[in-house]
């Protein structure tokens, strides 16, 4: 028998590669025993970057979800391993450090046994910091290297990656082939360089299967000396996800390696009860072509996770930018159309950029860029012409060195605007916070929760975690997913024509609603004028009472929050502001876009609420 490759199953990560969220407390409580019952896992993914922000979308207390998730496995004696992103903790911009190292704390409590560590720019400060913070709350340290194929990211890079995080302490390498990009022959000479140096460190494999490779690359990444696999399972494996375990266990095993055999019934069962989860809700949130895979992806390297937002993203951008075309007697874009333009588009930027690794977040920062280029060409504006403030931070060497250089254009750009660009250790500009979010837990009554992990939820996620806690998020959240049904279901049309006292026929019209068409009746009042218009009057009246001077309206859809960071104060009605003073931040693809005021003058009413969705041109608020 040859050498043993261990399985980890991506429980999580199969969800969040696939669509927008993943289940329920009670659900993965009710598929962890059937996991274990497969009998092939050494290892379950169970939290980490982005599960956590789904549980307070939810509603739920995250906390107690992870801590319910992992109990069943740590009590079988499989290892619990999630994932984070450094610098940015569990979530998409910088983190204080006393609030990572809480975190560390706080997981190794709640049953995780691996910290899965990377960052977005492979930057080793980053993951350096996490390797000691991880193995001083007592977890295993898994130091991630992001992989992606350029230029600049050569089987030396990655070997020299490698060796510097081993001898920082991490006590595992895990290669993050987040975009399933990695070509065999290339993997094989980085995980043999490595290997070859260091004897006896564990190596994990994690790639996705959306452009095709993984399955040859698993069985090169496994040839030259790798652990442990990440595999999915059906209905959620292939497409944006991983290979399915089936695949990778007959392959491993028909090449020699020991495999562990899997229970089929068990699987099954695992199966039935993950298509029960698509079928309840969370298949609303999975648009069907993330189950495909896509050699389109080649060129852009985007990756798998990422993958399973975007084409929600796109539909909602789509929607907005015909709204626009159609105003401005434009032909509209295709969803293919404009998913094409924005692959070519993440090309073209890319290596402008400095070849960011295409993954969380700057993936997401990469093509959100990408994105804005092309629906702001598309309105015949320049490329650009609107960059969020994360994506500036990426650019100026805030979160980190880019691997590559930065093109001459884009450093013109950021003199122009008066951006400086910093060079010191990116946790620097990031003070610690803890004592500040102490004082509102208190001022609130909140509990800190076992080990402070309340405390951790607020101060890493503030401001999902006070929606959550005001209950606007379950109550948003239940709102969508009725929008989401009523999407799908098919309503009967009743012709209806009626004729009013007033001598007015009523007339019909139709009127498209979240992409469904309904006819519907419009009738008149006593003076002929029709509901619509007596409708639009009013709120037109009401609207002029209202307002005393100029509204500042949204740039783009999204959630606008009057903040982004605790130390910043909030907008209120009454101030006086300056032009470039911050109105608030349109939270749009996971990146926090700044929206200023273009005058001077004062606030004479707010009309958005904190954490409300706000659509393209939307008015924010009244400034005189």
């Amino acid at each position: 028998m040859g050498r043993k490759i261990g399985f980890s199953l991506l429980y999580r990560d199969m969800w969040q590669s696939s669509g927008k969220y993943m289940p329920r407390k009670d659900q993965l409580e009710k598929v962890a025993p059937a996991i274990i019952d497969m009998g092939c896992f050494d290892r379950v993914e169970t939290n980490g970057g982005g599960f956590e922000q789904i549980n307070l979308l939810f509603g739920e207390n995250p906390n107690e979800a992870v801590r319910a998730w992992t109990k069943p496995f740590n009590e079988a004696g499989i290892q619990t391993h999630m994932l984070e992103r450094a610098l940015n903790g569990i979530r998409m911009s910088p983190v204080p450090a006393d609030v990572r190292k809480l975190m560390f704390k706080v997981k190794k409590q709640q049953g995780t046994d691996i910290a899965r560590s990377f960052d977005g720019l492979n930057d080793p400060r980053n993951i350096i910091d996490s390797i000691k913070y991880a193995r001083d709350g007592g977890m295993i340290s898994q130091a991630a290297m992001s992989l992606t194929y350029s230029e600049v990211h050569t089987v030396d890079y990655y070997i020299d990656l490698a060796d510097q995080l081993i001898k920082a302490g991490a006590d595992e390498i895990c290669l993050k082939d987040m975009a399933g990009i990695a070509r065999p022959a290339w993997l094989g000479k980085i995980v043999r360089g490595i290997r070859k140096k260091y004897k006896d460190v564990p190596i994990e494999y994690h790639g996705h299967s959306g452009p095709g490779f993984s399955v040859a690359t698993t069985l090169e990444a496994a040839r030259a000396g790798v652990d442990y696999i990440d595999v999915a399972m059906e209905p959620l494996s292939w497409g944006t996800g991983h290979a399915d375990l089936l695949t990778i266990q007959a392959m491993l095993k028909d090449d020699g390696f020991e495999v562990p055999d899997v229970n089929m019934k068990a699987y099954m069962q695992v199966r039935k009860l993950t298509q029960e989860f698509i079928d309840d809700f969370l298949g609303y949130y999975i648009n069907s072509k993330n189950r495909q895979m896509n050699s389109l992806l080649i060129g852009p390297g985007l990756p798998g996770g990422m993958m399973g937002s975007l084409m929600a993203d796109l539909e909602n951008n789509l929607a907005s930018l015909n709204k626009w075309k159609a105003k401005h007697n434009q032909p509209e874009l295709s969803q293919d159309d404009l998913l094409i333009r924005l692959f070519e588009e993440v090309e073209y930027i890319w290596p402008k950029l400095g070849y960011p690794p295409l993954v969380t977040p700057f993936s997401q920062y990469v093509k959100n860029l990408a994105l804005m280029n092309v629906l702001q060409m598309e309105k015949g504006k320049d490329r650009w012409s609107m960059i969020a403030d994360n994506i500036w931070d990426m650019i100026l060497g805030k979160s980190g060195q880019v691997p590559g250089k930065l093109a001459p254009e884009i450093i013109e750009l950021a003199k122009s605007e008066g951006k400086e660009f910093f060079t010191g250790h990116p946790q620097e500009p990031y003070p610690d916070a803890l004592d500040d979010f102490r004082k509102e837990m208190d001022e609130n009554g909140w509990d800190y929760g076992k080990d402070d992990e309340e405390l951790m939820e607020l101060a890493m996620h503030p401001e999902q975690y006070r929606n959550y806690k005001s209950g606007n998020a379950k109550d948003d959240f239940e709102a969508d997913l009725a929008e989401k049904k009523a999407a799908f279901e098919k309503r009967p049309k009743e012709d209806v024509n009626v004729e009013h006292e007033c001598g007015c026929a009523s007339s019909k019209m139709h009127v498209n609603v979240n992409g469904e068409d309904f006819e519907v009746t419009v009738s008149c009042d006593e003076n002929g004028a029709s509901d619509a218009e007596k409708t639009a009057s009013e709120k037109g009246s009401e609207s002029l009472k209202s307002k005393t001077g100029e509204p500042v309206i949204s740039p783009l859809e999204g959630r606008f929050y009057y903040t982004k960071e605790s130390g910043e104060a909030p907008i209120k009605e009454g101030d006086k502001v300056n032009e470039g003073d911050i109105v608030g931040y349109v939270e749009a693809m996971k990146t926090y876009n700044a929206v200023r005021f273009d005058r001077a003058g004062t606030i004479t009413k707010i009309l958005k609420e904190n954490g409300s969705e706000v659509e393209e041109d939307d008015e924010l608020v009244i400034l005189q």
